[in-house]
């Protein structure tokens, strides 16, 4: 089965398909933010000498920030149109680099993974939990990661309760037509503009500064994040402990971990793999 299969079965959202919206938006402050969370999250200044793996590449622009950080990048998505995104940015940025390849495959078939071999660091930011299948999907990655190498996941928390509603909410809105995806969207946005004047109004009062979202943090949209996050389906989700567990008993250390704070959205970890 492919992902427009299982989009056209209402089982997939098209993350392809809003990410190619997004490169409409894409420029160099929104790259040099990428590449700023890159080095932040992986320690490193360059990533020169590096072989890097974008599993799961979505929009592209991490692979491209990568590759500008001088990396050689593999850059593999399920989605055709995510594979398209990350085609579209090489032609448009590294012509003819024989240094960054794109292609389709899935973080569900060891075997096309195996043909990939190993590399000094495997990112995959968001993704797993897209799979339909999120420990397969994890377990899939460790050996991808050379010894030594990094591997830099992020993983949508677990919320309990809310999470099964998140999901449910996500499965509708997979199996709407046009107009009840319009409406879901602009449901959902209503309730987070609502969330955050409320968190604005209390730090005003508190006189305490919000943190910076994630989204503008990584370059990213806000509003092709909000479409990825309604439509964002298959949805799994984790507890931190359960991640960190999973990849300590498979020989890997963590080095970095960013939480949400035990609330909506992603878990990001940074794990080294023992030489």
């Amino acid at each position: 089965m492919t992902a427009h299969t299982e989009i056209d079965r209402g089982e997939r959202f098209a993350f392809g398909e809003n990410w190619q919206r997004f490169l409409a938006e894409l420029d160099d402050d929104r790259i040099r933010a990428a590449e700023e969370s890159l080095r932040a999250m992986l320690g490193v200044d360059t990533l020169d000498g590096k072989r890097l793996l974008d599993l799961g590449s979505g929009s592209g622009l991490f692979s491209l920030a990568a590759r500008r950080l001088g990396a050689e990048v593999v850059s593999v998505d399920y989605d055709l149109e995510s594979v398209a995104c990350g085609e579209e940015l090489r032609r448009r940025y590294q012509p003819d680099d024989e240094r960054w390849q794109t292609m389709s495959g899935s973080a569900l078939d060891p075997e096309f993974l195996g043909t990939l071999g190993q590399f000094d660091v495997v990112y995959s930011w968001g993704v797993l939990h897209h799979t339909g299948d999120l420990w397969s999907a994890l377990s899939n990655v460790v050996d991808l990661v050379a010894p030594g190498g990094q591997l830099f996941i992020s993983i949508y928390n677990d919320q309990g309760l809310s999470s099964r509603g998140w999901t449910q909410v996500k499965k509708t809105y997979v199996r709407s037509g046009a107009v009840g995806k319009r409406a879901i969207a602009g449901s959902v946005s209503g309730y987070f503009r609502g969330r955050e004047a409320v968190a604005t109004a209390l730090s005003t009062v508190r006189h305490r500064r919000l943190p910076e979202r994630p989204t503008r943090a990584r370059g990213m949209s806000r509003k092709h994040d909000l479409v990825d996050w309604v439509g964002g389906y298959p949805f799994e989700v984790a507890k931190p402990e359960q991640i960190f567990d999973f990849y300590r008993d498979r020989g890997f250390e963590l080095t970095r971990l960013k939480t949400c704070g035990g609330g909506l959205g992603c878990n990001e970890f940074v794990f080294r793999r023992r030489a």
